[in-house]
């Protein structure tokens, strides 16, 4: 078993990292996996944002599909040009830090796609799943070109994504479905 760094290793319900063959159905060859039962009470949510650098890069549809290969759930998405009270709200524990006036200035340079996913210890595996940028088969490690282009952010804890989350998006813009794979994903 191959470990990416910042890939937490536990018991079941928790991420682990597996080296699979190729061609497995619902099982991805590197990166953490998220295993285990998930009661509909242990359903958390996280923020995803995928950063200027992403939309312009085109690399949405890889993203997106490593969540859903994960099988987390999407609740919500859109796309949107981030005013400058947005991402200064989002960014707010950051505002005494030298690389605050870049950061704001550059998450308002371009499009963003924000993103809510559903699913068993979402908050935590999302952070392994995204990585940093010198972990081979993460998002960042895999996609990212440089430290502050970072392709996405993440939210770092469930009460940070539950704020992050009604910062980006109003209540009615989450979808609640039921996407019938839930005994699949989670036995």
């Amino acid at each position: 078993r191959l470990r990416p760094a910042g890939a937490a290793m536990g018991s079941p319900g928790r991420c682990l990292a597996r080296s699979l063959p190729r061609g497995q159905p619902g099982l991805s060859p590197a990166g953490p996996r998220c295993y285990g039962s998930a009661p509909a009470a242990l359903q958390e949510r996280t923020l995803l944002v995928a950063k200027p650098d992403a939309v312009r890069r085109r690399l949405l549809g890889d993203i997106i599909q490593r969540f859903e290969r994960r099988g987390f759930k999407l609740v919500a998405m859109k796309l949107l040009q981030a005013d400058r009270r947005l991402v200064e709200q989002h960014y707010e524990q950051l505002r005494l830090k030298p690389f605050y006036p870049a950061l704001v200035a550059y998450m308002t340079s371009g499009p963003v796609v924000a993103m809510v996913w559903e699913g068993y210890d979402v908050v935590r595996c999302t952070r392994a799943m995204v990585g940093d940028s010198s972990a081979v088969g993460t998002i960042r490690g895999d996609l990212s070109v440089h430290i502050t282009r970072n392709v996405v952010h993440a939210s770092d804890s469930v009460e940070t994504a539950q704020r992050e989350i009604g910062s980006w998006f109003q209540r009615d813009e989450l979808v609640a479905w039921d996407s019938r794979d839930r005994d699949n994903i989670y036995g």
